[in-house]
């Protein structure tokens, strides 16, 4: 009862892992696929392959499929683009080959008479396994072993890349963002996190600079694609705010009243003209330190 439940489920997550585009998807239908599998060997009184079936499988070598995906990222997008002529002819003329050869390989066995898995796990299932493994099987299991080591070496191999030039200290790369300043105008230090000044500290809160606007890099390019942050009339209050903190306006940016001393040194300015430009002094004086 449980393979005929089991069976259709299993063959469907199969099928969808072939045609789903996203590779998490195709992931996440090879572990119903596994656990399935591993359901059908406790059925069957194999409490050992039902236990690594659970545990190394689906529990260890898929879900670090997932956090690989989930680290690196996949494109779902497909290229069309062929990079060897031919070479989707090739394939569906040797899965056709493949598939032929398994018909008539499979057609033409015969089965003897079924002991029953009480005789083969007679002496328990643990050392039921281990004795096949490594008597009838030894040399299937051994070359198995010896090409997983083989495809790992060679993993690592490809993996490592020659480092060229040598490692950049913290000197380096300082000297690296200055020239980059003076040539490019790019920033010299790190981006402003999202929601300073703001009411907000949420991500997808632009940050606000000192004269009041919005600093556009301050949220993540993923949200400004999505058109998930905030817009401008919803940081109308939190501008005034910071406006009147540091140039003394009110809401509508006039002028507050302010001491009879804004044109000496280090008083506060009394228009929004004068404020943006101690704002832009300052910053200078900063940028040449």
């Amino acid at each position: 009862m449980t393979f005929w439940i089991l069976a259709p489920i299993m063959v469907a997550a199969a099928l969808g892992i072939l045609f789903v585009r996203k590779a998490v998807h195709a992931a996440l239908l090879l572990a119903v696929v596994m656990i399935s599998l591993a359901f059908l060997y406790a059925v069957l009184d194999a409490p050992f392959l039902f236990a690594v079936q659970i545990i190394v499988y689906t529990g260890a070598i898929l879900m670090l499929f997932l956090f690989v995906m989930m680290l690196i990222g996949v494109d779902a997008t497909d290229s069309v683009v062929e990079t060897i002529r031919g070479q989707r002819v090739m394939a569906v003329v040797l899965g056709l080959a493949f598939g032929t050869v398994l018909v008539l390989g499979i057609s033409q066995v015969t089965f003897g008479v079924v002991v029953g898995l009480d005789e083969a796990n007679a002496g328990g299932n643990v050392p039921a396994v281990a004795n096949i493994l490594f008597s009838r099987y030894v040399f299937a299991f051994e070359a198995t072993s010896a090409l997983l080591i083989t495809a790992a070496v060679g993993a690592m191999v490809l993996a490592h890349r020659e480092r060229l030039t040598p490692k950049a200290g913290q000197a380096e790369l300082a000297a690296q963002r200055m020239r980059d300043y003076a040539e490019h105008g790019k920033h010299l230090g790190p981006l402003p996190s999202p929601g300073v000044y703001a009411r907000h500290n949420a991500v997808d809160t632009p940050a606000l600079l000192p004269d009041g606007t919005a600093a556009e890099s301050s949220v993540s390019r993923v949200l400004a694609a999505r058109g998930t942050v905030r817009s401008a009339p919803a940081l109308a209050d939190d501008i005034d705010d910071v406006r009147r903190q540091i140039g003394g306006f009110d809401g509508h940016g006039d002028p507050t009243s302010m001491p009879e001393t804004s044109g000496k040194a280090g008083a506060p300015a009394t228009t929004e003209e004068d404020v943006q430009k101690d704002v832009q002094k300052d910053v200078q004086k900063d940028v040449d330190k």
